[in-house]
């Protein structure tokens, strides 16, 4: 590069510097023009959260969300790519929030949405896990432009134990849909079981378990995860009274419910679904679970 190159070049850079900062609508038109990405979102009372995200090829008004929330190896990146080619293809905006071991540790800080503390204090209700996806779906679409006024919430494994605790937890969340795809083991609807195996000794009572029975909740489950032996299945005696692997102790949440329907007077508005030949596999899970959001989505458009 000649000297005379580098100056123009290093002035630019100085007026870029001394520019005036973009607005916040110039912040959003450029996040748009970025299909695919990461950023950082801090606007709950918790931890910052990194967030990764595919948008489709076109962002409207009515374009949905849908959140996705990654297995126990916390790899929200490669569950953002496995859902990638699908929310291009049906039309929705991917959100992958991280939650990260060291701020959200174990089990209890990640799966069961820490709602109490190792000594089992119970925490602040807006330090919950759970309390961080009402403000990022508020996040999402002032980012991306969308006006979809709910969403849905998609969880693999361990993503799936969170999803299937956040309708029992929230039943006030703008839910579209939920979908639970091979969960480990769960925390029953019942409060003669003491959390995290049922609802004894945590904050839901019989008008919020109500409503929470009440939301779309899809238990979808791969009829090929049958491998008891498989060493992210947790084998406590309560788990293993679920059922000796994941399809069963799915089957076995699902019965449950109804039951617990039935015994309360209330509708279930929970369905179990199952996905052929799949074992544990998001990718696999994904794309069935993509194929139920769409026809929902297409269901409510219809007149």
């Amino acid at each position: 590069m000649t000297i005379r190159l580098l100056l123009q070049a290093l002035a630019v850079v100085t007026l870029a510097l001394s520019g005036p900062r973009p607005t916040f609508a110039a912040q959003v038109e450029s996040a748009n023009t970025q299909t695919s990405g990461r950023y950082v979102f801090s606007g709950w009372e918790g931890p910052a959260v990194p967030v990764w995200y595919q948008l489709p090829d076109r962002v409207a008004a009515d374009t949905p969300v849908v959140f996705v929330m990654h297995g126990v190896n916390r790899d929200a990146d490669r569950y953002r790519d496995e859902w990638a080619a699908l929310a291009r293809q049906h039309g929705f905006i991917a959100v992958v929030p991280e939650f990260s071991r060291a701020d959200f540790p174990g089990s209890r800080g990640y799966n069961t949405g820490y709602f109490a503390n190792t000594d089992g204090s119970p925490r602040p209700r807006a330090l919950w896990s759970f309390s961080a996806i009402e403000p990022l779906f508020d996040d999402v679409r002032l980012r991306f432009g969308t006006q979809a006024p709910r969403y849905t919430i998609y969880g693999h494994s361990a993503g799936a134990q969170f999803v299937h605790r956040y309708v029992l937890f929230m039943p006030d969340a703008r839910i579209e849909q939920a979908i639970a795809a091979n969960s480990g083991w769960y925390t029953m609807p019942d409060f003669g079981t003491a959390f995290p195996y049922g609802l004894a000794a945590t904050p839901i009572d019989e008008a919020s378990l109500k409503a929470a029975l009440g939301k779309p909740l899809t238990v979808l489950l791969g009829t090929a995860d049958t491998d008891p032996e498989d060493t992210d299945l947790r084998k406590t005696p309560q788990a293993n009274r679920q059922g000796p692997h994941r399809y069963a102790r799915g089957q076995t949440f699902f019965a449950q419910a109804q039951q617990t329907a039935v015994a309360m007077g209330t509708t279930l508005g929970w369905s179990l679904e199952t996905v052929r030949d799949i074992g544990h596999s998001n990718a696999g899970m994904a794309k069935a679970a993509a194929q139920r959001i769409a026809a929902r989505a297409n269901r409510d458009e219809q007149p």
